[in-house]
């Protein structure tokens, strides 16, 4: 079966939903906690694809999360490579960073909680989320972001965006996405996301309780549709895998 590697910056930012979807899919996954000075990031030889995952620093935080650098270098291998490649939140930022864009503290504040995705016309015809788009038109996803993507690499294409204009998705090179909502969260792992923002919600009168809340109550919706974006990424994984296909050559031309 084909292997997606899953790149996982710290505890409290798994796979989450998105690991049984992908599985779903026909995909296995290899996921390298890198937070950990133990683990080391192998070559792509031999993978179908990759996904990385979110997180707190920033993208580019070095000297916080010293293993930074090395995840942009995969990003480009992969873009290289050919290989279908997610950037989840933080992996979406360092997707951008490393092929030559910028990220930045969002001047209108954090996003978190349940909001609507504002797809753009060039979505509708994406490799990746025509059929999300077609499932979902008028989709909701969970956020939970201070940074976001300020400037694209050349040639990438926005796909989606907030209401307050940010970069929601984008086609960052002919194999890479990124996606600055958390289609793999639940509200588990959004109540710990929570819990370390405590403090800076309760001086900003922020109800945590109703955010919670919302997610819950949005979960049947966040699933519908965003089981399709992890079972179309797995199903580029396995064409990407197949032999004498140049490594994701079929995908490029189609995009």
């Amino acid at each position: 079966m084909p292997t997606l590697l899953v790149v996982q910056h710290q505890a409290d930012c798994p796979a989450a939903l998105f690991g049984p979807w992908l599985r779903e899919g026909g995909v296995e996954l290899d996921v390298r906690r890198v937070d950990d000075p133990a683990v080391v990031l192998p070559t792509l030889e031999g993978y179908a694809g990759v996904l990385v995952l979110g997180g707190s620093p920033g993208a580019t935080d070095d000297e916080v999360a010293p293993w930074l650098p090395a995840v942009r270098a995969l990003v480009r291998e992969a873009a290289e490579r050919g290989l279908p490649t997610l950037g989840i939140c933080l992996g979406h930022q360092l997707a951008a960073v490393a092929l030559g864009g910028a990220v930045d503290r969002n001047v209108n504040g954090q996003t978190v909680g349940v909001t609507p995705v504002g797809w753009t016309d060039a979505a509708a015809s994406d490799p990746l989320f025509a059929a999300v788009v077609a499932a979902r038109p008028e989709p909701v996803a969970v956020h939970w972001n201070n940074d976001v993507v300020t400037a694209l690499p050349a040639g990438a294409v926005v796909l989606a965006r907030t209401p307050g204009g940010e970069v929601q998705a984008a086609r960052l090179a002919p194999t890479v996405w990124g996606v600055q909502l958390h289609p793999e969260a639940d509200r588990p792992v959004v109540a710990a996301w929570a819990a370390s923002d405590a403090e800076v919600h309760a001086a900003r009168g922020l109800d945590q309780a109703a955010l919670l809340d919302a997610v819950e109550e949005a979960h049947a919706a966040l699933a519908a549709t965003w089981r399709v974006l992890a079972q179309g990424f797995a199903g580029l994984a396995r064409s990407a895998a197949l032999p004498g296909d140049g490594r994701g050559a079929s995908l490029s031309e189609a995009s």
